[in-house]
């Protein structure tokens, strides 16, 4: 039985048998029923079936006499942030998703999970990874170890956390491996699609190929990050701001070794003695509406800073995000040391 089915009842139900299903779900004690054509008609709790049983209902009563009949749901495709922070912080844990017709297809589980975005999750993992060899002689990166886990399942599952479950993984070399270790993400509980790439086609190039997206917003990342970035703290950014794209950055300091000195018309106005100064870089993380994609040339290498300029031409309006806690790009061996020695210390 899956997640889903797990807390779905019908009304031939007996109270009985769900005392017997609220009780292995523990925690999560929550079920909904549904009707022959597996419509959403309430939801039951064991307080549900306290009341009854107070009110003079028994065992052999129907079991829609006990539900509560305007449970909180999602509507697919139709999301408000706000509303999913509300119900969260308001300690309602386990919430169905409907289709337009009512029927459950996702529960969303915030003991187990962050939040709930309307996201589709792309992961570019068609590099060789050259700066790494040999261990990527036979081996494609994204399958490195770090600690227990490979560099690309950590991403994978703290998508998934935030309840982006719907992922596409862009492949190339040694790709066949990465589908046999991960397959079609149902061990995980997503679903996991794969694009394989001819030719190297740049980190947007490689989107025009990617079939299944759902969501009215896409995120592409490189599968070779480590990262704790907030996700859900990403994609408001991007919604607070009206943003079409957001690119999430890392901060870049760079000492100057000399005093610096400010002038004009050969006139000094300010020294400074080695200054130190801040940018930000690109960090490979990029979030945008996925109408976007229309904008991106098929079938030819377009990598994300050509895209980026290519909005900006547009007048699309094109946001940075600081990234404020863990980010590692692992591209070579001094790298993926430092991974190892941090990885114990992160919660990911």
């Amino acid at each position: 039985m899956n997640s889903i089915q797990n807390h779905i009842i019908n009304t031939r139900t007996t109270v009985k048998d769900v005392l017997k299903r609220l009780d292995v779900l523990a925690s999560d004690a929550i079920l909904f029923l549904v009707d022959d054509e597996e419509k959403l008609i309430g939801s039951l709790t064991d307080g549900d079936i306290r009341r009854g049983l107070i009110n003079d209902l028994d065992l052999e009563s129907n079991i829609s006499d006990f539900v509560q009949g305007s449970p909180k749901y999602f509507r697919q495709n139709e999301f408000s942030l706000e509303e999913m922070k509300t119900w969260r912080d308001n300690f309602y844990r386990i919430i169905p998703v409907l289709d337009s017709g009512d029927r459950i297809i996702d529960i969303v589980n915030f003991r187990l999970q962050k939040s709930y975005l309307p996201i589709d999750g792309v992961i570019m993992a068609g590099g060789k990874g050259s700066r790494l060899m040999p261990l990527t002689e036979n081996l494609p990166k994204p399958l490195i170890k770090v600690g227990e886990k490979p560099i690309i399942e950590y991403n994978i599952d703290r998508l998934k956390s935030y309840g982006i479950k719907n992922q596409a993984i862009t492949i190339n070399y040694l790709g066949d491996q990465i589908i046999e270790a991960f397959g079609d993400g149902s061990s995980k509980g997503i679903k996991l699609n794969y694009t394989k790439e001819s030719l190297p086609m740049g980190t947007m190039g490689a989107l025009t190929l990617v079939e299944n997206l759902t969501n009215d917003y896409i995120l592409v990342m490189n599968s070779d990050l480590l990262t704790d970035i907030d996700y859900e703290d990403f994609f408001q950014e991007l919604i607070s701001k009206n943003g079409d794209l957001a690119v999430a950055t890392t901060t870049h300091e760079v000492q100057i070794p000399y005093g610096i000195i400010e002038s004009e018309d050969d006139y000094i106005t300010d020294i400074k003695e080695k200054p130190t100064y801040t940018y930000y870089s690109n960090a490979g993380i990029y979030l945008f509406k996925k109408e976007l994609i229309s904008h991106i040339p098929p079938d030819q290498y377009f990598d994300a800073t050509s895209f980026i300029n290519l909005l900006l031409e547009e007048k699309k309006k094109v946001i940075h995000y600081p990234i404020l806690g863990y980010w590692l790009d692992i591209g070579k061996h001094q790298d993926l040391e430092k991974a190892q020695r941090d990885v114990h210390h992160l919660k990911l």
